[in-house]
This record gives structure tokens, C-alpha cells and sequence, in this order.
């Protein structure tokens, strides 16, 4: 079985500093790949790269085994591949419904969706389904996401993004600053996202979350990856090793 999304030998150089240094990575249809390194390991840079955010120097993408080059993140999102970034990317003054179509707004048949009438019914709808099939913390599809706590709002966003997501779904620290029970939540849904085929890439600094997820474990260190492991059987202790380098990781390096 091909890798659904895979990079080979990535580079990107900002000035003096190699962001990426020959850098591999692979995803699986229906697996949770978490990509863990420390800080400035080139995690964020490998996701713009791979996702239409990014030129790289060198280096090349496969979707389904074949070359791709995505000039930008609609390319990307064409081929059913979504992120949902730190920051969220949610119009706070939307609701759930309104911010799961921005942009992709479902218009009304005959001459009122010609004169720009949008079918916020059909909008609605499946937006109460999208969240029903993901278990998902969101309560009202009616009030604004900016009033809506952390989880919801984290709720929106994977929700929007796996509405699109056919193929792959980055999660870039889905759980950070959420509560206990919210965090339940994500990592619930993520479980959700996997089972339904969708690869899912996790980039998270919290190992008990990454352990308790994910299927493979991919680590960077210096904008290459040094190890890949799975993740059943792993500790913390390994996994921070593999990104510190306190650890020989030669044997479970698969660049």
C-alpha cells in the first residue's frame, strides 16, 4: 500500500538557516501520524511545504504514490487535504454553519442563487450532521464561534476541515489550552477522523496525547527525521530522546 501523502528529501533554506535539510515524511490512509520535534525542528516549515504554504529548495511531494506540486493551499484543499492551524482561522462573528461554508457557500437553485441568494438551510443542515458525526462539543449552530468556549471553537475548526478532508487532515496542537473534558473531545473526534479513512498528521509537544492517539510517531530534529515509531509501546522517555538526540535513533530512522 502507498503512502496517501508522502515528501522525499525536502529542503528549504531561509538565508544562513536550513529549515528543512533533506527531510521525508509519509502518511497512511486511516492512521494518526503525530510529528513531534522541539522547537524550531522544522515541524511547521514540513507542513507548509506539504500543503501549499511553502516553495521548497528541493525535494519532492507524492499523493497517492504519484508527483504533485501544490502551488497554493487551495491546490492542496482540492485534493482533500486540510489543516486546521493554531490560531483556528474562524470568523468570530459567524456561526458554526456560517464558518464550516465560508467560502464555500452553498447557493440557492435557480435565479436566486444567480442573484447571490445562498441555500442557508442545506447550510445548516449538513453542518448539524458534519458535528453529529464527529460527536462534537458544539451546542448551537446559531451563536456566534467568538462567544463559544475553547473546545467548541476547536470543535468548529476540525469540524470544518474534515467536512473537506478527503484524503489528509493536519491538526496543528489541536488540544493546546483546552480543558480536560475538551481535550477528550479532540482527541475523541481525531479517533473519529482516522476511522472514517482520513489520514490524520498531529503535530503536538504533548507526548501523553500523541501516545494515546496516534498509530505511527514521526520525529524531527534539525529539519530531518531522525526516527519514526509506533507508537503502541512507546513512553515519553523514547519519544523525547528520539528529539533531543539523547537517544540512538538510527535503527528506527526510516529516512
Amino acid at each position: 500500500m502507498k503512502p496517501v501523502l508522502e515528501a522525499r528529501g525536502l529542503s528549504r533554506s531561509f538565508g544562513s538557516v536550513r529549515a528543512l535539510d533533506a527531510c521525508d515524511f509519509d502518511v497512511y490512509a486511516g492512521e494518526v501520524v503525530a510529528l513531534i520535534g522541539d522547537n524550531g525542528a522544522g515541524k511547521s516549515t514540513l507542513v507548509k511545504a506539504m500543503t501549499g504554504n511553502l516553495d521548497v529548495d528541493a525535494g519532492s511531494l507524492l499523493l497517492d504514490g504519484e508527483p504533485v506540486a501544490f502551488k497554493s493551499p487551495q491546490d492542496a484543499s482540492a485534493v482533500g487535504i486540510e489543516v486546521v492551524h493554531q490560531d483556528l482561522a474562524l470568523a468570530p462573528h459567524l456561526n458554526p454553519a456560517q464558518n464550516m461554508f465560508l467560502g464555500r457557500e452553498i447557493m440557492a437553485k435557480g435565479l436566486l442563487g444567480k442573484l447571490g441568494f445562498m441555500d442557508r438551510a442545506a447550510m445548516m443542515r449538513r453542518s448539524a450532521e458534519s458535528f453529529a458525526d464527529l460527536g462534537s462539543a458544539v451546542r448551537s449552530l446559531v451563536t456566534p464561534v467568538g462567544s463559544m468556549s475553547g473546545g467548541q471553537k476547536q470543535s468548529v475548526a476540525i469540524a470544518r476541515s474534515v467536512a473537506w478532508a478527503n484524503r489528509v487532515l493536519f491538526l496543528d496542537e489541536p488540544t493546546a489550552a483546552l480543558g480536560v473534558v475538551q481535550t477528550a473531545n479532540v482527541l475523541d473526534m481525531i479517533r473519529r477522523v482516522r476511522n472514517s479513512g482520513v489520514a490524520v498528521v498531529l503535530i503536538s509537544h504533548s507526548m501523553p496525547h500523541v501516545l494515546e492517539v496516534a498509530d505511527r510517531v514521526q520525529v524531527l530534529r534539525l529539519g530531518r527525521r531522525v526516527a519514526t515509531l509506533p507508537a503502541a509501546g512507546a513512553t515519553v522517555e523514547q519519544l523525547v530522546g528520539a528529539m533531543t538526540g539523547a537517544l540512538d535513533t538510527k535503527s528506527g530512522a526510516s529516512s
